[in-house]
């Protein structure tokens, strides 16, 4: 009977599920990160971490019970040696699950667990997307003030344009041209009265003369 057994069996006899979760710990004692199911994650999560805060006490003792569930020596001497040092300061929560999405068979939960003081890139990655999102809200702020700014600029260049060009041809065609026509007239007129009066009354004198 199983009465009071709440904990996942994940579909296995004892001894395979054992042997199964001690294999997945010492490969994330030695990698610090694997890929699984969330069901599997969980279970390992229990299985494992009482190991390493066994670990903070380096003993013989200590050691003999990490080794009746490891079964393995080389991760029972990663895990004394440098896992213990990297998680000294550390009370509890030495791993991390991240979900990855469904797979693609059977579509079971997938995501990768992890030592928490081994992903130094995790600040990183935080700090890198932050960074991304101003860049863009600035671009677009930025984008916004050329559209206001610009048609303004376009109004008032085009406005004083037509101000100046109608006095320009009023100035210099209509009056100029005028005045010096009436003033050529009449400076041409006397001349020619005073070049022809005064030949005839020369010869009336030579007339008399004779």
């Amino acid at each position: 009977m199983r009465h009071k057994k709440k904990f996942n069996h994940l579909g296995r006899t004892a001894s395979h599920r054992s042997a199964m979760l001690a294999n997945m710990a010492s490969s994330l004692i030695v990698h610090k990160r694997i890929k699984t199911t969330v069901a599997k994650a969980k279970a390992l999560r229990l299985f494992v971490e009482p190991l390493i805060t066994r670990s903070k006490t380096d003993t013989t003792h200590s050691r003999r019970m990490v080794f009746r569930k490891l079964k393995d020596k080389y991760a029972v001497t990663e895990l004394f040696r440098e896992v213990s040092a990297k998680i000294a300061e550390r009370n509890g929560g030495y791993t991390r699950i991240l979900k990855t999405g469904n797979r693609l068979g059977d579509n079971a939960e997938m995501c990768i667990i992890e030592l928490v003081d081994y992903n130094e890139n995790m600040a990183t990655k935080t700090v890198a997307k932050a960074k991304k999102s101003t860049r863009r809200r600035g671009g677009a702020k930025k984008a916004v003030a050329e559209t206001t700014v610009e048609a303004p600029k376009v109004e008032a260049k085009e406005a004083p344009k037509a101000e100046v060009e109608a006095p320009k041809a009023e100035a210099k065609v209509e009056v100029p041209k005028a005045e010096k026509k009436e003033t050529t007239k009449a400076k041409a007129a006397p001349k020619k009265a005073v070049a022809k009066k005064a030949p005839k009354a020369e010869a009336k004198d030579k007339k008399e003369d004779k």
